[in-house]
């Protein structure tokens, strides 16, 4: 009542004393967390590390306004650039003994090359590789040793060895020396230094990458929106936008927020939630989805979801979500990394005492060489990554094609998936029922029969009863309010209109209930029932009173879908709460060999158990509330973006566009993401089996060849990258 009354807090109006509302127009303050790609459970309302594995924690919440936090990116960066410019000239004077005219230059044997690599390694070491004795430390403290335990103790070593024999070179015994001075390894530690430097530089590029699908779904909302008022338009931030607003949408214009078109005709390109590359067809009534871009024609439309609320900001939450859940996969990592570090510094041991005990002259300096290199190359970081850098990458990839994921562990299912189970009304038939005919019991008026059965299905969300309530206002029939409304899930409803009692629903629904009379116009149905048309029966105080016929056409997608699927190797099996008849003749058209009719919510449940006895990957696809107990049933639910709320929470996985041939693309990018964890997790397995032998020295008895750390530090961080950029490929994945 007083518009220029505004408080930060509840409380009352000054002036009227009315309590104060929230303005919906204020946004939010968004709660920003951060999070570990490997570790998701590790949480924290600030930029870090992780205490488990010590990798740069990443931020949760995907805002799209928000800057990016790049501040360990710039970090790593810094002491990457500043670390190379010391190490350079070290390194080169270590290497001077290979070039023969530099073997036996003072420059670069004397003591003043000596000092100087001491003098130039420390800081390297000591800030430029700061933060991994930093996650190394912690990594004792958490009692939870990782990739940093290996790198504090391996350059650690490298550079406290070196600057020991700079310092009292009299400790070390004279055949563990050079030319009569002890060797040094300054050249290892600052190297391998900056070589992990490197690696996390590349590491963090990438890992931003990844959430680069996301970013991009959130920058097709557009900033501002255009209000109709009866002043004129006006322009305002789309987050003053509320429910109830009427926006216009211009032609070539993105749509604000969800909505239903008021007036105009207009296409709609939807390709940035669907994946489909054709604009839709919209005229008044249809419904548009924030972001997407109106193609030709100025509409007017009325906000119904804003904010969070919307399509586009579900869809970004729900992947989101997804892409820090664990595969199952991810428990075999989990166990070979709970042994790998220890394994690992049991090894460098081991190198260290064989080589002191069975290896040449210098004993130690070869011992330390060896140890160090197998504490390098050893770093667990690839396989850490293998698995949460392709399940990130993927999600956000099927996001742009209009697949959802809720979880990882939906994806090891999708690519199992050997039985797929569908509902039939808006999974393979349009979903938008239209009512063709009624047919009234004697003694009854089919305008009266269809009124006062449309009165009482306003009080449902079946696409039955749409069908039905839509038929009833385009003839200009007056509805009225229902009273006692009973709703059975895949039987019917009930209730009283003007005093009357009114069922509609199945045949077996009304029997139930002693309505008298079906037999006859059950025999009127089953000729629209053979042609797949659905029948619904009304009663009006307990006598059959007439009949509806509903046909919802089959999607025009459907055949090339269940033809994927075929070419996928997925068996479908189609359930159906409707008649045998209409089942019958949908599954013939569509060439379905096995299907059930007559099924209840609680006996699609059933049949999926069933489906499932013989161990085989079961999927569920449905669009209704009746499927949301299979769809929880299933391995692996699949809910039509276009169906109801609850199915999609009770689904593993989402298609945007509510077209059966997303199933077949979610299949595909199942078997993908595998297929690339597999690679990542068997190329980080591979890896670590052949570097770890071949740094311990194992090939030096045949054929005297040894790793030097810094080699291992290359293959190192070499590896990590690699695993990562085999991830990024799933951007660039085909999925139909």
């Amino acid at each position: 009542m007083c518009p220029g009354v505004e408080s930060d807090e509840p409380g009352t109006c000054p002036k009227c004393g009315m309590a104060l509302e929230r303005n919906s127009a204020w946004k939010a303050e968004t709660k920003v967390v951060y999070t570990c790609p490997m570790h998701p459970e590790v949480e924290q309302d600030h930029p870090g590390t992780c205490p488990k594995c010590g990798m740069a924690l990443e931020r949760k919440t995907v805002i799209e306004e928000a800057e990016e936090d790049d501040s360990e990116l710039r970090e790593m960066t810094h002491r990457l650039r500043w670390g190379a410019i010391l190490t350079m000239p070290v390194f080169v004077v270590a290497m001077a003994h290979l070039v023969p005219a530099w073997s036996h230059a003072e420059w670069a044997n004397g003591e003043v090359s000596r000092w100087g690599q001491f003098l130039l390694t420390t800081p390297v070491v000591v800030w430029a590789g700061w933060p991994f004795f930093v996650r190394g430390w912690r990594s004792f403290i958490n009692r939870s040793l990782n990739m940093f335990t290996l790198i504090a103790i391996g350059v650690g070593a490298a550079y406290l060895f070196s600057a020991a024999s700079m310092l009292v070179p009299h400790w070390f015994p004279s055949e563990s020396s050079h030319g009569g001075k002890p060797a040094l390894y300054f050249e290892a530690a600052a190297v391998v230094t900056v070589l992990v430097l490197l690696g996390q530089v590349l590491e963090l590029h990438a890992r931003q990458r990844t959430g680069g699908a996301l970013k991009a779904l959130l920058g097709l909302a557009p900033k501002t929106a255009l209000r109709v008022t009866p002043q004129g338009d006006e322009e305002l931030p789309l987050d003053a936008v509320k429910p109830g607003d009427l926006l216009r949408v211009r032609p070539g214009e993105k749509v604000p927020v969800d909505g239903v078109v008021i007036e105009g005709r207009t296409s709609i390109d939807e390709s940035m939630l669907t994946g489909e590359p054709l604009p839709v067809d919209k005229d008044a009534g249809a419904k548009v989805s924030g972001g997407t871009l109106n193609t030709t024609g100025g509409i007017v439309m009325r906000a119904e979801r804003v904010g969070d609320e919307t399509m586009l900001a579900r869809i970004v939450g729900l992947v989101a979500e997804a892409q820090r859940s664990r595969a199952p996969i991810q428990a075999l990592v989990d166990k070979v990394s709970a042994w790998f570090v220890p394994a690992v510094l049991m090894v460098a041991v081991a190198t260290f005492v064989a080589w002191m005990v069975w290896g040449p002259e210098p004993r130690l300096a070869y011992a330390i060489t060896n140890a160090v290199a197998v504490l390098i190359i050893a770093c667990p970081c690839a396989l850490g990554l293998a698995t949460p850098m392709s399940v990130m990458v993927g999600l956000g990839r099927g996001a742009q094609a209009g697949v959802l994921i809720r979880n990882a562990e939906a994806i090891e299912n999708l690519a199992l998936l050997h039985t797929l189970a569908v509902d039939k009304t808006g999974t393979l038939t349009e979903g938008r029922p239209k009512l063709e005919v009624v047919v009234p019991a004697e003694g009854f008026d089919s305008t009266e029969v269809l009124r006062l059965a449309a009165s009482l299905e306003q009080g449902s969300e079946h696409p039955l009863s749409h069908a039905v309530t839509g038929a009833a206002r385009e003839g200009l029939i007056q509805l009225s309010a229902p009273v006692d409304f009973q709703s059975l899930t895949g039987g019917g409803v009930a209730g009283s209109v003007e005093g009357r009692r009114v069922q509609v629903g199945k045949a077996e629904f009304l029997r139930a209930n002693a309505v008298s009379g079906i037999d006859g116009l059950e025999k009127i149905a089953r000729p629209h029932q053979e042609v797949g048309a659905t029948a619904l029966f009304v009663a009006i105080d307990g006598q059959a009173a007439g009949t509806l016929i509903v046909d919802d056409p089959i999607k025009p997608s459907t055949p090339a879908a269940l033809s994927e699927l075929g070419e996928l190797g997925v068996r479908v099996v189609m359930l159906t709460g409707d008649h045998l008849r209409t089942g019958t003749a949908v599954a013939a058209k569509l060439h379905i060999a096995e299907f059930h009719a007559d099924v209840s919510p609680e006996g699609k449940h059933e049949r999926l158990q069933a489906l499932k006895s013989g161990g085989r990957v079961v999927g569920m696809v449905g669009d209704g509330v009746n499927d949301a107990p299979a769809l929880a049933a299933a391995d692996v639910g699949i809910a039509m973006g276009t169906g109801t709320d609850i199915a999609m929470e009770s689904a593993g996985v989402t298609l945007v566009k509510g077209d059966l041939r997303g199933v077949a693309r979610a299949i595909r990018l199942g078997r993908a993401m595998m297929r690339n964890i597999r690679q990542n997790l068997l190329f980080a397995f591979l890896y670590n089996a052949l570097g770890i032998p071949v740094a311990a020295g194992v090939l030096f008895p045949f054929f005297g060849v040894l790793m030097n750390p810094m080699l291992a530090g290359v293959a190192m961080s070499l590896s990590s990258v690699s695993v990562i950029g085999n991830a990024l490929r799933l951007r660039k994945g085909h999925f139909g």
